[in-house]
């Protein structure tokens, strides 16, 4: 019982925390490495992945280690329902951006440009999975890693490449940005090579992005309503994209 737990606090501040079930199951189909997996319920986390990934049911039970409840609440910043979580190997930065860079590419790059709310960035993680995006990058302070953000993500990192940086340090590819005074989508065609920015709801498109864009774009969207959110955003642009492809 004490193995898991000292494994755990060693690894800790090193790794990724995947906090719930899914976003265990997620990480280890997209191939994470993880190296701890713990749970208070053993019986009720091996149920679920019968239910929901049999694909993973050997995997999970050769790593899923019971502790007591208590234990179990001091690892994770807020319990999940279904009382399971692991730590991960972060992917090296030089993998990701080797990723973002390589030309051609079978899907565009995702840009939220200083986001500010740690669950749609998530969620937009999530969503450029779901798409095959080929990875999500950041501006600004906000850690597209930060638990919050993997939990929202429900560990879809690990299917496609994320990192942070700078405007200045954007991959390779024509600069789409999405901006109410931009032309309407509808009538883009999106390539695969495409980068597509997102400002943050609030502030919209940084001054510095603005400046390295190529084309701006507006989403069809009723008058006096101000925005859409964030993902929302991101999902009408993928959709918009892959429904053009074969």
């Amino acid at each position: 019982m004490n193995d898991p737990l000292r494994a755990w606090h060693r690894l800790a501040d090193t790794s990724v925390l995947l906090d719930g079930f899914h976003a265990l199951k997620h990480a280890l189909r997209f191939g994470a490495e993880v190296p701890v997996a713990v749970t208070a319920d053993r019986a009720a986390a091996l149920a679920l992945a019968e239910s929901l990934a049999p694909d993973l049911g050997e995997a999970l039970d050769a790593l899923l280690t019971e502790i007591p409840e208590p234990s179990y609440r001091t690892l994770v910043p807020r319990p999940h329902p279904t009382a399971v979580a692991a730590l991960a190997v972060r992917p090296s930065r030089a993998a990701q951006l080797e990723t973002l860079a390589r030309l051609p590419r079978p899907a565009p790059v995702v840009v939220l440009d200083q986001p500010r709310n740690l669950g749609n960035a998530g969620a937009v993680i999530r969503l450029a999975a779901g798409f095959g995006a080929t990875g999500v990058v950041t501006t600004g302070t906000l850690d597209p890693w930060h638990p919050m953000v993997v939990r929202g993500g429900a560990g879809l990192h690990f299917a496609t490449a994320v990192e942070r940086l700078e405007p200045a340090e954007l991959p390779p590819g024509p600069l789409f940005a999405l901006d109410p005074e931009g032309e309407d989508l509808r009538g883009v065609r999106l390539p695969d090579d495409a980068v597509l920015a997102f400002g943050s709801e609030r502030t919209g498109l940084s001054d510095a992005l603005r400046a390295r864009t190529g084309h701006l774009l507006a989403l069809p969207m009723r008058p006096q309503v101000s925005s859409y959110n964030l993902a929302t955003s991101v999902a009408m642009t993928l959709y918009h994209w892959s429904a053009q492809r074969p």
